[in-house]
């Protein structure tokens, strides 16, 4: 499965119309709203903000206001040829006075689509977990050790050393047996 590394955002003009192309890395449902809203703010006094995204299963298309099945549609297949998954596709739209009817508006969000997946940087996802383990101070060389092939995100230096921990689930099963004590989070995708 794959999807992109970092946001990119990419213009083009298109008989005198702005087509504005966000591609965003997901995660999970919500993100896409708070992404949605943060969009709408950004770019206030935009014609159209239409969007494709695929999470998991959840596909979901909406023209937002333009001819139905002209941009939400147009947008999701570019991302489906491209195998993406994870990704959240936001292309924003100032009206520049020239109607481009239902086929230039299928080629002008479909276009916008490829162009800004032109710069982006394609990852591999895999499964993983965030986990937070706690040990005390005398393990801390062989946590370092064991975890040299984790994300370790946060270190807490207490009563005892806490970590939270990106690891994917490969190489999870390959220490389990040794880390002393630890809580598993939430299931995440990770970067392989």
């Amino acid at each position: 499965m794959q999807s992109i590394q970092n946001p990119i955002v990419n213009t083009i003009m298109i008989q005198k119309s702005k087509f504005i192309c966000k591609l965003i890395p997901i995660q999970n449902i919500p993100e896409i709203k708070k992404e949605l809203d943060q969009t709408k703010l950004e770019f206030p006094d935009a014609t159209h903000y239409c969007y494709a995204y695929i999470c998991g299963t959840e596909i979901h298309v909406s023209d937002n206001g333009e001819p139905s099945g002209t941009a939400g549609m147009p947008i999701l297949n570019v991302l489906q040829k491209q195998n993406l998954n994870y990704i959240l596709a936001i292309v924003i739209r100032y009206f520049g006075g020239i109607k481009l009817g239902a086929g230039g508006l299928v080629r002008a969000y479909s276009n916008a689509t490829i162009e800004a997946l032109k710069n982006a940087v394609y990852i591999t996802l895999v499964p993983g977990k965030l986990i937070t383990c706690s040990f005390p101070y005398s393990d801390e060389k062989q946590m370092e050790y064991l975890l040299s092939n984790a994300q370790i995100i946060l270190k807490e230096y207490q009563e005892q050393i806490t970590y939270k921990i990106k690891i994917t689930n490969e190489e999870l099963e390959k220490i389990i047996s040794q880390i002393p004590c630890f809580r598993i989070e939430k299931d995440i995708l990770m970067a392989k």
